[in-house]
């Protein structure tokens, strides 16, 4: 297990309070993960679990505004300068130039950043399954079957409505099934998110090309091939735009490598944390 787990709130855009999740070794240099949409930053247990991430690294995860332990304001779930601030305040709060990992809306928060503010603070870049655009038509956000089948009944205020397809997107998210006690917790993170704020990150319409064409940051794509929830295709658009970019497809993985394939997922990153952050 990794060692100095700890916890902490911080100050975003706005004045809105995120919490932050620890792991690993305070003086080595920082990786910090960016979850998905409606989840929290428990998804990454299993990084923060993982005895040489936390040796190597300082590890940092943070709750979307308006998810797990964050602050939930009434309005920015569409403004990308918002969620720029935000991730800004937790590069701050890591103290020193971090890779960024996200995964899924993860991937969109920064897109925004790059696009409000360059690659200042970053490292390196690991998009995970994840969307860079949103809005009809866009192919860096283009979805699967899974999120398709959910919508709009993941969006609606009745409880039961809701309950029952964010039970059936949890099940679609992996090729394999999650085992039963962790999906729960997967299902209680998404129902935790209000409807409203659910909705809000649904409401945009981003093109992310020119953002893309001008990342400077070394940048790794990894995306399941059966991933049904973001589509392959958005992260074929992904590494096509971004100069430079690797690619790495997990054959047989669906929407979430990094619980489905742990041991391959974190060697994976281990290897191009440490390429990125010699030094």
């Amino acid at each position: 297990m990794a060692e100095h787990v700890g916890a902490a709130l911080i100050t975003g855009a706005g004045g809105t309070r995120l919490a932050v999740r620890t792991a690993g070794d305070p003086s080595r240099p920082p990786i910090v993960f960016v979850h998905g949409w409606a989840q929290s930053a428990a998804r990454w247990a299993h990084q923060f679990a993982d005895a040489e991430l936390g040796r190597d690294h300082h590890l940092i995860a943070f709750d979307l505004r308006g998810h797990g332990g964050s602050e939930a304001p009434s309005e920015g779930y569409d403004d990308p300068a918002v969620w720029a601030g935000d991730l800004a305040a937790v590069l701050e709060f890591a103290g020193a130039p971090a890779v960024v990992v996200g995964w899924s809306y993860g991937g969109l928060v920064i897109t925004d950043y790059v696009r409000e503010r360059a690659c200042a603070g970053l490292a390196g870049i690991v998009l995970v399954g994840a969307i860079t655009e949103i809005g009809p038509g866009r192919p860096g956000g283009a979805i699967g079957p899974a999120m398709r089948g959910a919508l709009p009944d993941v969006l609606a205020e009745d409880p039961a409505v809701a309950a029952s397809a964010v039970v059936s997107l949890t099940v679609g998210m992996t090729a394999e099934p999650v085992p039963g006690a962790e999906a729960q917790r997967w299902v209680g993170d998404m129902l935790r998110v209000s409807p409203r704020v659910r909705r809000a990150l649904f409401s945009r319409d981003v093109d992310s090309a020119g953002v893309l064409a001008g990342i400077t940051a070394p940048t790794a794509v990894l995306h399941g091939d059966l991933d049904r929830v973001v589509d392959r295709s958005a992260g074929e658009y992904a590494s096509g735009k971004i100069p430079g970019a690797s690619a790495r497809w997990f054959p047989g993985v669906g929407h979430a490598p990094f619980a489905e394939r742990v041991d391959e997922f974190n060697g994976v990153l281990r290897a191009l944390a440490g390429g990125w952050q010699k030094g």
